[in-house]
């Protein structure tokens, strides 16, 4: 028996490449973001769901929410498939962050670093796994939509790869991109990575 996930980075917002909004409260979709919200919907209502699990960010809400609308069903809150906490870097430009020593060191070395008073992305990986493993165990032969984050999409990847998270950077995951993984308990197979439906 196997479960597919169809891994969904949310949609975009306002401040997409500018700033690192990490867990800033009350970031929306900007209208771009909804209209590739409502593109994303249109492409999984071919894929039957049986389930909609979404990160607590407002963006990845209401990327989630027509996705299940379609597919006549309720999202479902799951507090691992949460944006990286970025500590003190939350909310601040990209141009500023560049600045800090410590964000070449974070994009230098992933599988060591941390972000200052955040996350290590090996926590943000475990939590990942440890959502959808979950999910895969309680939803054989289930078909899922996991909406979430780029770099927590990046680490679950890396993992079923077998990769170190030092090779985040070799996998793109672009906003309202799909990634299908399938999981049963004879491992793992990646059917489809970062496809592109709504530009």
């Amino acid at each position: 028996m196997t479960t597919t996930f169809f891994l969904v980075r949310h949609a975009a917002h306002g401040l997409l490449d500018r700033v690192l909004v990490g867990r800033t409260p009350r970031i929306g979709l900007s209208d771009d973001g909804r209209r590739q919200a409502r593109t994303l919907a249109a492409r999984l209502a071919r894929e039957e769901l049986t389930a909609v699990h979404s990160s607590p960010r407002e963006r990845a809400q209401e990327t989630a929410n027509p996705i299940a609308a379609a597919a006549r069903t309720v999202v479902t809150l799951a507090p691992d498939l949460d944006e990286i906490d970025v500590g003190e870097w939350t909310g601040r430009s990209f141009e500023e962050i560049g600045r800090d020593p410590r964000w070449r060191v974070w994009n230098e070395q992933r599988a060591r670093a941390r972000t200052p008073g955040g996350e290590s992305m090996r926590e943000v990986q475990e939590r990942a796994v440890r959502v959808l493993d979950h999910l895969a165990r309680a939803h054989p032969e289930g078909r899922i939509a996991a909406v979430s984050h780029g770099d927590v999409i990046r680490a679950a990847l890396l993992h079923y790869l077998g990769l170190e998270l030092d090779a985040y950077d070799r996998i793109e995951v672009s906003p309202a991109g799909i990634s299908t993984l399938v999981v049963g308990a004879w491992g793992a197979r990646i059917l489809a990575l970062n496809e592109r439906v709504a530009a």
